[in-house]
């Protein structure tokens, strides 16, 4: 860590060595939002023993070459998990870097209770029809409120070599206007795919105020995205209800994604990893 950001008051999350101060924990479902069905009683074709199996199968998680690194255990048995932060934070200011796989949905959980899958996931969803830089709310409504929706620039060979707008035609996943409508702020999508460096290191800034949070990102310096989850409306979503159920702090967590029903492969490869590295908290 620089003096500069040490003097800013920014402390690191990781310590470059070893999972110090994170706990790894298999990748669950619950409620839809506080109250709702569970998301395993309505969402078609889980295995019926899916959390008995996701329990036997968590992400792995290991630090090379100062990152942490994310993948499926094993490799491709379409389980995944959570990296979970030990302690609980409020308000603070998050700056990290990320290199994910394509595909490799992954995220950054916020306020997440420790008991269960409940809170706000800003996306890294780095596959077809994906976004990055948006949010989730992860059993509290289950919005997706994202600026725009990605998928892959290929080359002669069919092979990935960049990302570009996803095609509404071709969308696994389509992106329409109502779901950048629950956003305070939605960057154009071009000003997205100028800042973002494909097969590389790229910053990530998080900024998360408020009892009923306003949360803003960043990719490479660029503003993508802000929610404000005071005055969002969206269906099965209730602020007080939300906020007394998440409290005024939480975890921070990293995702590996499972390979569900919708996209099965296409949301994560067999042998894909996120990666993550320089992670500074500031309190807010």
């Amino acid at each position: 860590m620089t003096d500069t950001l040490r003097e800013a008051g920014f402390e690191p999350l990781f310590n470059g060595r070893d999972l110090t101060g994170w706990s790894v924990i298999p990748r669950s479902y619950g409620s839809m939002w506080p109250g709702g069905p569970e998301v395993l009683d309505v969402a078609p074709d889980f295995p019926d023993d899916y959390a008995e199996q996701a329990e036997l199968h968590p992400a792995a998680w290991t630090v090379e070459d100062g990152a942490l690194v994310g993948r499926q255990q094993p490799l491709g048995s379409g389980y995944g998990g959570y990296l979970i932060s030990d302690e609980k934070f409020g308000d603070f200011e998050l700056q990290l870097e990320l290199k994910p796989d394509w595909p490799g949905d992954t995220g950054i959980m916020l306020r997440r209770r420790p008991d269960s899958w409940h809170g706000l996931q800003v996306l890294v969803d780095h596959r077809h029809s994906g976004s990055i830089g948006g949010f989730f709310g992860n059993g509290i409504g289950s919005f997706h409120a994202v600026p725009f929706a990605l998928t892959a620039r290929l080359d002669s060979a069919g092979n990935p070599v960049g990302l570009r707008e996803d095609d509404p035609a071709t969308s696994a996943e389509p992106f329409s206007p109502a779901k950048a409508e629950l956003l305070e702020y939605a960057a154009p999508v071009e000003e997205f795919l100028a800042a973002w460096r494909w097969a590389d290191w790229n910053s990530l800034r998080i900024r998360c105020v408020g009892e009923r949070p306003r949360v803003t990102t960043w990719i490479n310096g660029v503003r993508i995205a802000e929610i404000d989850l005071a005055t969002l409306q969206a269906p099965n979503y209730d602020a007080d209800t939300v906020a007394d159920f998440l409290g005024p702090s939480g975890h921070i967590a990293l995702e590996v994604h499972d390979n569900d029903p919708l996209l099965g492969a296409q949301r994560w490869a067999p042998d894909a990893a996120c990666r993550w590295r320089n992670l500074l908290l500031k309190r807010l």
